[in-house]
This record gives structure tokens, C-alpha cells and sequence, in this order.
């Protein structure tokens, strides 16, 4: 009985850390483009990764500081094994929260950029061919890809 009951928890200790071990870190070309917004001082920093770190060391920590809700009751449930894959947890989901505000904040201010420039243009304040170099301008400026 004993061994159904340790079979039965190191199941499901393992399922959860295959669930929740994957938590939405981000993809290889994502990572470049977070190293990009670091090196061009645009990062947005909504959560700070170290602080994910440490918390996942706490019952479901990382997974809340995270905004993984159910991740964290799972391991909230599943403490202390969860400490094994919820600090990693923690520190990707705070770096994919920060990736997305980032892509937010800047797509806003390119939107703006270029809401201002056809206003100029509609106004017949710029003709077309400088309204096409500063157009390529703010696609440039807005441009993190590695």
C-alpha cells in the first residue's frame, strides 16, 4: 500500500514538473531579441527575473511572482519537490512578462511616431519623398531583430 501511495505521488510529482518545468520561457529568437532591448537600454522591466528566482524557492513563489496562478497552486501543492523547477519558473516568466511589455511600450511608440508623420503629411507639411525617408527612419529605430 505504502508503495501504490509513493508510485501514485511520484507520478504525479513528476507530471507537474513536466508541466510546470515548461513554464512559457522564451523561444531562441526571442532570447536574442530581450539581449537587443537590454544592449538599447529599451527594456521594460515589469518583473525582475532574480527576484522570480528567489521566490520559486518558495511553496509556488515563482509561479505566482509570474502571473501563473494555476502553476503556483500546483506547486504550492507540491512542496518542496517544486523547488527543483519553480525558481526556473519564476526567472522565464518574469523575462516573458518583461519581453511582452517591452514589444507593447515600443509597437505604442512606433504607432504614435507614425501617426504624427501621416499627420504631417495629410496636413502638406512634409511632401512624400520625406515623408517616405522619415517613415523608414521610425521602421529603423523600432527595429530590435538581431
Amino acid at each position: 500500500m505504502k508503495l501504490n501511495s509513493f508510485s501514485k505521488l511520484a507520478t504525479s510529482a513528476i507530471l507537474a514538473a513536466t508541466i510546470t518545468g515548461c513554464a512559457s520561457g522564451l523561444s531562441s529568437m526571442q532570447q536574442r531579441e530581450y539581449a537587443e532591448f537590454e544592449k538599447h537600454n529599451v527594456l521594460v522591466e515589469e518583473k525582475n527575473p532574480v527576484n522570480g528566482l528567489a521566490l520559486g524557492l518558495l511553496p509556488g513563489g515563482g509561479s505566482f511572482y509570474a502571473r501563473e496562478p494555476v502553476l503556483g497552486v500546483a506547486n504550492l501543492i507540491l512542496w518542496p519537490l517544486s523547488v527543483l523547477w519553480d525558481p526556473i519558473s519564476g526567472y522565464q516568466g518574469a523575462k516573458a512578462i518583461n519581453y511582452d511589455a517591452t514589444r507593447y511600450h515600443l509597437s505604442q511608440q512606433k504607432k504614435k511616431a507614425l501617426a504624427e508623420l501621416n499627420d504631417q503629411l495629410a496636413m502638406k507639411i512634409i511632401d512624400q519623398t520625406y515623408y517616405i525617408i522619415e517613415r523608414r527612419k521610425i521602421e529603423d529605430a523600432y527595429s530590435y531583430a538581431p
